[in-house]
């Protein structure tokens, strides 16, 4: 497969991703399920997608042989990635879930799980975001617009990379961005409108913005 323009989904078992690739087609993007090496090599992009146990992730990404080939992909050769979710969460230092497990310590930030009174964890729904830091990624999205929000643990909101914030009992990192390094802990793919506004975002983005 050549490279033109085409983003590839990495399959590393966490979660249904078939949503995802829909989502942009839907937009006219040229995209396809993979975890072949040659395949995400010849990508433009990369997206990360991912629900479930940061640590199984981690692990299904090593033995995929996946850390490897994403560090040279996204860090040595700067190819323009975005994490959701789980996928966002990875690109954190590490996190507490279960035992502590390192992660691709590619922004700086850990996760953390929600610890907070009257109010149900998974934090599941519709939630707004509030912009910290201009991002290429939100252009033409209003400020405190709700996006679709599933999980149980957060990346902290303290870093410098990060573009949006959400209350849920805590402040927490419901973005990033560092360099062509991109995280949105909601789902833009099943954030209607604005979501998919995001992705066609992320579809035209370079290493200019």
């Amino acid at each position: 497969m050549s490279s033109d323009n085409t983003i590839a989904i990495v399959d590393y078992n966490m979660g249904n991703l078939r949503s995802v690739e829909k989502a942009f087609q839907k937009i006219g993007a040229s995209v396809v399920i993979t975890n072949d090496h040659k395949i995400i090599e010849n990508a433009d992009k990369i997206v990360l997608p991912g629900v479930g146990a940061f640590r199984e992730g981690m692990e299904n990404l090593k033995q995929l042989g996946l850390i490897e080939l994403l560090n040279k992909e996204v860090i040595q050769n700067r190819k323009i990635f975005l994490g959701i979710c789980l996928g966002m969460q990875l690109l954190g230092k590490k996190s507490y879930e279960i035992e502590e497990t390192p992660g691709l310590n590619w922004v700086e930030g850990d996760v953390e799980k929600f610890k907070i009174k009257n109010l149900k964890v998974p934090h599941v729904g519709w939630n707004n975001i509030f912009f910290t830091k201009k991002s290429s990624l939100f252009q033409n999205i209003p400020d405190q617009i709700d996006f679709y929000f599933v999980h149980s643990y957060y990346f902290e909101s303290g870093t410098e990379y990060t573009t949006s914030l959400t209350n849920y009992g805590v402040d927490f990192a419901s973005s990033v961005n560092k360099d062509n390094i991109y995280g949105c802990q909601f789902h833009p793919e099943k954030s209607q409108r604005f979501g998919l506004e995001i992705l066609r975002n992320f579809m035209n983005l370079t290493n200019d913005n």
